[in-house]
């Protein structure tokens, strides 16, 4: 084969094995999706993807599928093979022993605990490894896994719904139902793809939400659904002020409420977080910020803990603090094609915007159409 006619057959699988990874957009948390597909004399005889933690690796599926023997296969895998023993065991000595000639990675592994040991283990044992296809489309897999290993933060997105004329509510904070149902269920992805949901404590005493993923609502198949976790439940809730029969203990999952260790303190403080930790909750005390809770502290907390991808559904004043913080990667917008007056509550409360050269500007990125209702995905202008 000529030069070319090998990228294009690489980028051929690649794309592939990125189209597999994707299918565990929902259930590897905190581990990265990857697909890996295996191809001998130009045919495909095996394909596998990482379906949930604890399971297969993505080349471990696929090695287990063959129809055909590996030796002599070439691996197309969309993240560098693991070389380290973690709940599985490292998929460079699988791959090795298979017999695979050539493995084909997408990207370098962040992880410092794998980071281009993968790709010298695979070399060492005279094994091809070609590198950086389609790169840019394997990142796009993990945006928050990557960003986690590289700053030592998760990826946040925002999640806001508002009218036409950029209202949340009615003055009186009525507010449901601004959007319409379609939008409703498409929030159910940005929830299932997310390590943890984060509300304030402000949201949490007036509506009482759930935050759970609906599994009926995602619109993939049924034998996926089955693999889809529900996410972290994070209250920002300095002055723990949580009621312990809140919906959001009640639900399925982890629930992690985080108070200030300045307003939480003698018996008084002790006997609140012992009444949630009760309920079913944890509890974790960090530092505040200009009288507030820290919340890039708070951000730190949940990478630590394997967070990659967290999403923030709240109110006006906490999704201001976060933007104007520079502590948001994506903002995930619904625009109801409704009015609500200019007595009615604001998208966001933004501080100090006194000037037109003081405005904050975004890049919008994409534009679709849910229903009735418009989803509006930006992100922050460097």
């Amino acid at each position: 084969m000529t030069t070319q006619a090998i990228q294009q057959s690489d980028q051929h699988w690649m794309a592939h094995a990125i189209e597999l990874g994707n299918k565990g957009l929902y259930s590897t948390d905190p581990n990265p999706r990857v697909g890996c597909v295996l191809v001998k004399n130009g045919l495909l005889i095996a394909e596998g993807w990482h379906q949930k933690t604890g399971g297969p690796h993505a080349e471990i599926a696929a090695i287990q599928s063959a129809t055909d023997n590996i030796a002599g296969a070439t691996a197309y895998v969309t993240l560098e093979p693991c070389s380290h023993q973690g709940r599985t065991p490292p998929c460079c000595d699988a791959l090795i022993k298979a017999g695979v000639t050539r493995v084909v990675a997408a990207m370098e592994d962040p992880n410092p605990q794998v980071s281009g040991q993968g790709f010298e283990r695979l070399r060492n044992a005279g094994i091809e490894v070609a590198t950086n296809i389609l790169q840019a489309e394997a990142e796009a897999l993990n945006p928050g896994f990557i960003k986690r290993h590289k700053t030592g933060l998760p990826l946040v997105r925002l999640k806001l719904a508002m009218s036409l004329d950029g209202r949340t509510a009615m003055a009186n904070g009525e507010s449901q139902w601004i959007t319409g149902p379609d939008a409703r269920q498409d929030v159910q992805k940005w929830r299932a793809r997310s390590s943890a949901i984060i509300t304030g404590i402000g949201s949490l005493l007036k509506d009482d939400p759930q935050l759970n993923v609906r599994r009926d609502d995602l619109a993939i198949e049924v034998a996926q659904q089955a693999f889809v976790r529900q996410p972290l439940r994070v209250v920002l809730d300095s002055q723990l002020r949580t009621p312990v029969d809140a919906k959001i203990l009640q639900q399925p999952g982890n629930t992690l409420i985080i108070g200030s260790q300045i307003k939480i303190s003698g018996p008084a403080g002790l006997e609140k977080q012992q009444q949630l930790l009760g309920a079913g909750a944890e509890v974790a005390l960090i530092q505040e910020h200009n009288q507030q809770l820290d919340l890039q502290k708070t951000l730190h907390l949940l990478a630590q803990r394997g967070c990659n991808e967290v999403l923030f559904e709240c109110g006006s004043t906490l999704a201001g603090s976060v933007l104007q913080q520079g502590l948001v990667d994506e903002l995930v917008i619904y625009m109801a094609p409704t009015l609500l007056g200019h007595n009615a509550q604001p998208l966001m409360k933004l501080l100090g915007l006194d000037h037109i050269d003081q405005q904050i500007q975004l890049d919008i990125q994409q534009t679709h159409m849910v229903g009735k209702d418009l989803r509006i995905i930006a992100t922050m202008q460097p």
